[in-house]
């Protein structure tokens, strides 16, 4: 599946229970693994936002294939508690398969930053799932120059840079952030998440009588994500983990009778054949 959302495309399939895998091309990162699909298995960093199967059963997999079609090990970021466990996992997969797959893991917490490529970095953030759960901001930090040195030359702009003189203004632009699995929480009152210009959430349960299994199972129903989105000024939103037990028919007829029409047009559904809301 692919959407094209501003100047992003985001492709992957996600439907809770059986399989979660969202990347992002353009940024060359992944959002969890679910079975390795094989269009992902060229990115480079995968940000992994907790340990259930549906979200990283094919990492194994995605690392061996990767080293098997002579590319870079991958970078995978994942909560700190768990990255000890993916090494012992990793090892044991090498006993079994006789080659350990190769992978550059990354313990990360709420708030560290990580550099994934020259100004574009990832920031994690805690959620409400498991005892590790995280999503992740991608952050774009620009360098701007001051207005008052606007108009300076370039040597003199030079000069002061080597003298330490402080002249630019940094930016952070939130360019996409994933929720992952999650219940209610206090990410939902960041401001790099809700005004990324792509935000990328669950929302699992649409029935009314489903209350008591998205509290049991630490996901979000409808009835809480209408009340967050009026806080939310992402351009585009993408909903994900949808349960099988709600058509996608009947689910975008609730979002559309739920939603202002203006929330309502920015948001897309990735989950299988067809996958935008916008209808």
């Amino acid at each position: 599946m692919k959407l094209s959302l501003g100047s992003q495309d985001i492709i992957g399939y996600s439907v809770a229970g059986e399989e979660t895998a969202i990347a992002v091309p353009g940024l060359d990162v992944c959002f969890d693994i679910g079975k390795a699909p094989e269009q992902l298995l060229s990115i480079n960093n995968l940000l992994v936002t907790h340990s259930h199967m549906d979200h990283v059963a094919g990492i194994a997999y995605y690392c061996s294939q990767r080293d098997f079609r002579d590319m870079a090990p991958a970078t995978v970021l994942m909560p700190k508690r768990l990255a000890p466990m993916l090494d012992e996992l990793l090892n044991f997969w090498g006993r079994f398969d006789g080659t350990r797959p190769p992978v550059n893991i990354i313990a990360v917490e709420h708030d560290m930053e990580i550099e994934l490529r020259r100004n574009l970095y990832a920031v994690p953030f805690k959620t409400y799932h498991t005892q590790d759960s995280l999503g992740y901001t991608i952050i774009d930090r620009r360098y701007k120059l001051k207005e008052q040195y606007l108009n300076y030359p370039g040597h003199e702009i030079a000069k002061m840079r080597k003298e330490g003189v402080e002249i630019t203004n940094v930016q952070d632009i939130p360019l996409v952030s994933c929720v992952g699995d999650s219940g209610v929480g206090d990410f939902m009152k960041l401001d790099r998440v809700n005004q990324s210009e792509i935000l990328i959430t669950e929302c699992t349960f649409f029935e009314e009588d489903h209350h008591t299994r998205a509290k049991a199972g630490k996901h979000l129903h409808i009835d809480q994500l209408v009340k967050w989105l009026e806080n939310v000024s992402a351009q585009h939103i993408v909903l994900v983990h949808l349960s099988r037990r709600t058509h996608i028919g009947q689910a975008r007829k609730m979002l559309k009778k739920r939603l202002p029409k203006d929330i309502y047009e920015r948001i897309s559904i990735l989950m299988h054949k067809q996958s935008t809301a916008k209808k």
